[in-house]
Formats: structure tokens, sequence, C-alpha cells
């Protein structure tokens, strides 16, 4: 340690190391979060630029991971607000037969969800899981994929996810239920039915 340097401190390293020191933790935050690859990639892009532009800024109050998966969890909300503009309600009216499949007219399920009982408890089971509900997520229409990521993953207020999308909260509150049916649907077709 260098003589008057608080041990406590963390410096930031050279720039030129950041992709392979961090790169593989970064693509994996942001692919956890938005769910496509090439979306992925290029946030961590936006963030090793940002992190670059500012890295007299560090202040090594944190580890250098820490600094830049917060301008990531920056980079995906915005890469998630861009998303959302582009969706359309039109999304709403294909998943109506869904709904109506799932639930009788007093809102009541006509069959009741499967058991979840299946454990993720193992590293290898919550690996496939997570992959899991990637695929599913990548299934939605923009729209539902767009709320349900706003809401769950970048954990938006409901006021902020309305007024970015355009609707009102409870076409948000539709949005997201129907969201949520797919994923459940997706989610019992391709893990719950699987052979433990």
């Amino acid at each position: 340690m260098a003589p008057g340097k608080d041990s406590n401190q963390h410096s930031a390293s050279d720039p030129g190391d950041w992709l392979e020191q961090h790169g593989d933790a970064l693509f994996r935050y942001a692919l956890l979060h938005l769910g496509d690859r090439t979306a992925a990639e290029d946030v961590v892009q936006d963030t090793l630029l940002a992190a670059l532009n500012a890295k007299e800024q560090f202040a090594g109050q944190s580890s250098e991971r820490t600094w830049l998966i917060g301008i990531l969890k920056h980079k995906v909300v915005d890469c998630l607000r861009e998303s959302a503009r582009s969706k359309s309600m039109s999304d709403l009216d294909s998943t109506a037969e869904l709904v109506e499949e799932c639930f009788d007219k007093r809102g009541k399920w006509k069959s009741s969800p499967s058991d979840w009982g299946r454990g993720a408890d193992e590293p290898a089971e919550r690996s496939e899981f997570w992959e899991i509900i990637r695929f599913c997520v990548s299934r939605l229409p923009p729209l539902l994929s767009g709320a349900f990521l706003l809401r769950e993953s970048a954990e938006l207020k409901t006021e902020e996810i309305c007024k970015l999308l355009s609707v009102t909260a409870t076409n948000l509150w539709t949005v997201l239920h129907r969201a949520r049916t797919r994923l459940r649907t997706c989610l019992e077709t391709n893990w719950l039915s699987r052979e433990g």
C-alpha cells in the first residue's frame, strides 16, 4: 500500500482493463434486466464510455465494479424507457384471448396455477430458471415486456411508467396483468412441466 493511502479507499484501475476485469459481470447484469443480448452489449458499451468520461469523479468510496454497476443501472433504465416509448397499445388486443382462456367472467382462474414447488435452490437450477425467465420475457409482445421490465427490473413507480408508455394507471394494470399471465403460461410450459 502506498504511504498515506487509506486502506478503505479504492482507486480506479486503468480504463483499458475495465472490460476484462468487469465486462462479464456488467454483461450478466444487463442481460438479466434487459433480456436481449444486443441491448445488453450496447448498454455495457455505453456504461464503459460514460465511466471513462467520468473517471475523475470516481471518489473511491466503493469498489470500481460497484461504481460501474451504478452507472450501468442508469443505462439499463434509459434503455427500458426508450424501448417503452416505442411500444403500442395494440399489443393489448393480442392477449385478450389468453386472458379469456385463463379466467372466468368474475376474474377467477379457470384452472388453478401449477404447483410451483419445484425448487430452484441449487445454482444450476437458478441459472436454468433465469434463462427460462429471459426466454419467456423475450416472447412477450413489446408493450407487455417493456411494462413488465420497467416495473420489475427497473423498479419504476406506476406514475413514471404511465408517463413513459402514455397509458392510464388502469391500462398499466391491465398490461402488467397480461404480461404476468403470459409469463405464468410460459413458465408452466418451459419450467414446471419438465421432469425434475
